[in-house]
């Protein structure tokens, strides 16, 4: 576990952050009363940034192994039994996050599915009721602040291929191994013949 670099104004809001070792690189958790951010990544102000303002803590305190706080604690026994192969714990961990109501119900809808599934961008849109809003759809992926608890890596262009991922291409293809599922390059030769 790494220390916070540092406190952001004291809003009276307190947060515990904890990093920890994973297959795919250290990985960061703030969680309050539920997950607030979480990725691949020692950076705690980076996951900061990514939490709505009216839910960012203005502190963060280091858990220490002794005592961790409730949601952390599931968190961080979900992140380690889903490296076990326990692929479904992450959906039972709470997570906080606000912003439009389109964009929440697109990360309810991202929870719902499951390890193993991989949806194209258009599908995912599908999914939250608004087929044309594929845009929406990824951008609610893009601004997703609590990774794999809301697991945007699901979601991946018409064509197989990756499309984007905060964290890399190479842990976004990781988890998708993991849980089962292989992406294709996009076929190059097929789109250049349909279009030129």
């Amino acid at each position: 576990m790494t220390r916070p670099q540092r406190d952001l104004d004291d809003d009276g809001l307190t947060a515990s952050v904890a990093t920890v070792p994973t297959a795919d690189g250290p990985f960061t958790i703030i969680a309050g009363s539920a997950v607030l951010a979480s990725g691949w990544t020692e950076d705690p102000a980076g996951l900061l940034a990514l939490i709505h303002p009216g839910l960012r803590p203005g502190r963060l305190e280091e858990a220490s192994s002794g005592s961790v706080p409730g949601a952390l604690a599931q968190a961080l026994f979900a992140l380690e039994a889903y490296y076990d192969g326990e692929l479904g714990a992450p959906a039972q961990v709470p997570v906080l996050q606000r912003s439009g109501p389109f964009r929440e119900r697109a990360w309810e809808v991202l929870r719902g599915i499951g390890p193993g599934r991989l949806v194209s961008y258009a599908e995912y849109a599908a999914l939250c009721g608004s087929p044309r809003a594929v845009r929406a759809a990824a951008g609610a992926c893009a601004f997703n602040a609590a990774a794999l608890f809301v697991p945007c890596h699901r979601v991946a262009r018409a064509d197989g291929s990756l499309g984007g991922f905060r964290y890399g291409p190479a842990t976004k293809e990781s988890l998708l191994a993991r849980e089962g599922r292989r992406t294709r390059a996009p076929d190059h030769d097929r789109w250049r013949a349909a279009h030129l």
